[in-house]
């Protein structure tokens, strides 16, 4: 399995944690990617998670901030475990075009 390395210039409150989880993956024999730990265009929210959401919730006017919390949660209850297995695999993909373009921005 594949994981992406923590942002290298961290403060020094983080470097701490960050040793800790190298170390942990390198334990498991897990591969570190040379890439920053945040890319807009790899993240699986942004390409994966927030176009069907928006979907779902487009024309829909909420009374309150609670209806709209619980139309939330009632979403995500009901998702199938597969729209975030299909999420998660995808993005091995696209974390290869970006590296294939050198870090260049990912299109769908």
């Amino acid at each position: 399995m594949r994981l992406f390395p923590p942002i290298s210039n961290v403060t020094c409150e983080f470097t701490f944690t960050t040793n800790l989880t190298h170390q942990w993956l390198q334990r498991y024999g897990w591969e570190i990617l040379p890439h920053p730990a945040h890319s807009s265009d790899l993240a699986p929210s942004n390409f994966h998670l927030f176009g069907p959401l928006k979907r779902h919730l487009g024309g829909i006017a909420f009374e309150t901030e609670d209806d709209l919390i619980s139309e939330l949660r009632n979403w995500f209850d009901n998702l199938d475990v597969d729209f975030f297995r299909v999420g998660i695999n995808s993005l091995l993909s696209r974390w290869q075009k970006c590296m294939d373009l050198h870090g260049d921005y990912v299109e769908k």
